[in-house]
């Protein structure tokens, strides 16, 4: 009778050994259709988001972040107690030595990365890294301290780099209509103003969108 030979070669002294299956891929949970798609890769863009000292950036770019947010957040110390103005956010503790930065999709295959710059005139030499590459960026105001905002507005106004002008409402404050913040702060005609929440992912969203809308449109290259 002839004996049955084995399909897997047998190597001297060492006894032949089945073959394994081939492993079956297994997408990863709650992947979208599009991560798993190596044929295309998702467009990857910068944003900034600026403003004066206290105004809600770190808490706009905590709102929408997707990932966990990289914060550099430092406690107060009475030697900023001059320089720092607390009138109108008197519970405020800590503050931005660095950035913020947070990640938020958008679309299928639109990924925007945020930068949330320092808000202190000490901390203004890091700008010029932070906004290197941004499409666009939203300038934070308050309307109790609109003037802590036109260093950000004539940064990006003397650099070209496309902004909107988001208006982040405290509760308790006097809600101002858009004409009027407009006026106040000389904001030209094509420059979207918005009246947002920074504490509420949708508002933030809206602002976003608003801004990379802004942005496409003032250089569309």
């Amino acid at each position: 009778m002839d004996s049955a030979v084995s399909e897997t070669p047998v190597i001297a002294g060492i006894p032949a050994q089945p073959e394994a299956p081939e492993p079956v891929p297994d997408p990863e949970e709650g992947a979208q259709d599009w991560q798993l798609d190596h044929t295309r890769a998702p467009i990857a863009t910068k944003v900034v988001v600026a403003g004066g000292f206290g105004v809600g950036k770190t808490t706009f770019v905590r709102a929408v972040s997707e990932i966990t947010p990289l914060q550099t957040e430092a406690l107060m110390t009475r030697a900023s107690e001059e320089t720092d103005d607390l009138t109108a956010t008197p519970d405020k503790l800590t503050t931005t030595v660095a950035m913020d930065f947070g990640r938020i999709t958008l679309d299928d295959d639109l990924v925007l990365y945020v930068f949330g710059t320092p808000g202190q005139q000490r901390f203004w030499f890091m700008w010029d890294d932070l906004v290197r590459g941004a499409i666009g960026a939203v300038v934070m105001a308050d309307t109790r301290r609109l003037t802590d905002c036109f260093p950000a507005l004539d940064y990006f106004e003397s650099c070209g780099l496309p902004y909107i002008v988001a208006v982040n409402h405290f509760e308790g404050t006097e809600r101002f209509e858009v004409p009027d913040v407009r006026e106040a702060l000389t904001v030209p005609p094509h420059v979207p103003v918005l009246i947002m929440d920074a504490r509420k992912r949708y508002s933030v969203v809206e602002t976003l969108l608003a801004m990379v809308e802004h942005a496409l449109e003032a250089t569309p290259e």
